[in-house]
């Protein structure tokens, strides 16, 4: 009888706690002291749908860039030192459901689906007819992730570097807490009307050549609870004071056998 008690205890214990094997990021890499690949899956982001972006145009003519940058005058010096271009096209121009944002003078443009050096590359060959040698400046003003479950601080994160990867998102997010299943984090993504769900090993190396590494605007990482922590949120208060109560009448029978 003894035995088997202390077998009970032994099994609730080990359910009970995580391994650090299963707490560990990478399990599979080498022990070499420099491990190097190359970046293969790095991406730029996309314009999208209700993204934000603020543009400011620059050129010779001061007078002229204010037409483009809703009054405000821009010279290239300034904009090379970030003078006055955060005030230019500070409310942003929003991206409606076609990909096209209303510019000053140019009226609807489409932008939709390119990268930032693609919309700019755009917008000054459409801007050659109104200055000479204008230089165009784009930003996602709302470039966010959001990041929720099993992670310490969930909330939703501004990025203005506009690059960020999965880790640096659970960075943010206070890392997962020892409940996160770090073999099956769920990303989800929309892209062109397209809602895209991935799942991703952060046990694995191999989810550093993954398409999903890296974020873009508007995504959601979503850490899945572990087997004992969806234990622990579907059991009840009465069940929880029940196993205490038999932990408790448990320890004192044992106490009472070893006297």
């Amino acid at each position: 009888m003894k035995i088997n008690l202390l077998y009970a205890l032994c099994l609730l214990f080990m359910f009970s706690c995580r391994s650090a094997k299963d707490l560990a990021y990478f399990k599979d890499l080498p022990d070499n002291a420099v491990y190097s690949e190359k970046i293969s899956n790095e991406t730029e982001p996309k314009i999208q749908p209700d993204d934000l972006l603020n543009i400011t145009v620059s050129s010779l003519n001061p007078e002229a860039n204010a037409l483009f940058n809703k009054g405000v005058l821009i010279t290239p010096s300034s904009t090379s030192t970030g003078v006055s271009s955060s005030r230019a096209g500070e409310e942003g121009y929003l991206v409606d459901k076609d990909g096209n944002i209303e510019f000053p003078v140019l009226g609807k443009v489409n932008v939709g689906g390119l990268t930032k050096q693609q919309a700019k590359a755009k917008l000054m060959a459409e801007l050659q007819n109104y200055l000479k040698d204008p230089s165009v400046n784009i930003r996602f003003i709302n470039f966010r992730v959001t990041v929720i479950g099993e992670v310490k601080n969930p909330s939703t994160f501004t990025i203005p570097s506009e690059k960020i990867n999965v880790l640096e998102a659970l960075g943010l997010a206070g890392d997962m807490t020892s409940y996160g299943k770090r073999e099956n984090v769920l990303l989800i993504r929309e892209e062109n009307g397209v809602r895209k769900l991935a799942r991703l090993d952060l046990n694995s190396k191999e989810v550093l050549n993954s398409p999903y590494f890296y974020l873009q605007q508007n995504d959601v990482v979503y850490v899945e609870p572990n087997k004992i922590r969806t234990i622990q949120a579907t059991t009840n208060t009465r069940n929880i004071s029940l196993l205490l109560s038999v932990i408790s009448v448990t320890t004192l029978i044992i106490s009472r056998l070893y006297r």
